[in-house]
């Protein structure tokens, strides 16, 4: 039988702790109960652990584990994905998506096309696309929750130091393809697991100016396939991509 899997909030060598709002859900909703097993990520591993305690309390509710043995645990894939800001209702879906793929990291920024009002709501937004992040890594049984980045202005982004692989999906781009691009990358890190950052574009695509700035900082430009796709198919088709080549 399948545990149930948590991510945890506090840990030592022995024991997690889920607390506030996930606490009570676990209590209230899911009605665990001390003796109760499940299987608990603390630190970035899984941890096959059992309920020690259940406190309800106005002021701060906490579930308690005995950690028992770790299991093993599938990592991340090394990606991080550079989402531009578009409708938020799509843009949740992307990152739960996203996080139900593997992603190890989202990185929101603001394009010249991120309508106003969204780039100005956008930073009050992190918190909420974290805590979807959270729950989708749960439901997917992760042994991690990505890192979800505060947004920021894109060429803050694509001028920022990096170790990886720096891709760009571009509508304009026709003879390299994403698998080209991750086959080129695995070739490149021989024995090791290439690191990747790809980025796409909001609604509308990228403007001619930001295309020149992905190219002048050495981003790769690479293209999904002949036809248009929304922003959020995107991210998921190149994340599928991605699997497919490393895992």
């Amino acid at each position: 039988m399948t545990r149930r899997r948590w991510i945890a909030e506090d840990w030592d060598e022995t024991t997690a702790t889920i607390a506030g709002v996930q606490a009570e859900h676990l209590a209230r909703v899911l009605r665990v109960r001390p003796g109760m097993e499940a299987d608990v990520v603390a630190g970035g591993h899984v941890f096959h652990a059992q309920v020690a305690a259940v406190e309800l309390a106005p002021e701060k509710s906490e579930v308690r584990f005995t950690l028992l043995a770790e299991v093993p645990a599938e990592p991340a894939l090394p990606v991080t994905l550079v989402l531009s800001v578009y409708k938020f209702d799509r843009m949740e879906w992307a990152i739960e998506k996203a996080t139900e793929l593997g992603v190890a990291a989202v990185a929101p920024v603001i394009a010249q096309r991120t309508g106003k009002h969204l780039a100005q709501a956008a930073l009050k937004r992190a918190d909420r696309w974290r805590r979807i992040a959270h729950e989708a890594s749960q439901q997917a049984r992760r042994s991690d929750s990505p890192l979800i980045h505060d947004p920021v202005a894109l060429a803050d982004r694509v001028r920022a130091p990096s170790t990886s692989t720096r891709i760009v999906l571009a509508e304009q781009e026709r003879t390299t393809t994403l698998r080209h691009a991750i086959d080129a990358a695995i070739g490149e890190a021989g024995r090791e697991m290439p690191a990747l950052e790809i980025a796409i574009g909001p609604e509308g695509g990228w403007s001619p100016a930001e295309e020149a700035l992905f190219d002048a900082n050495g981003w790769r430009a690479v293209s999904l396939g002949p036809r248009i796709v929304r922003a959020e198919t995107a991210a998921i088709a190149a994340l599928a991509v991605v699997a497919s080549c490393l895992e």
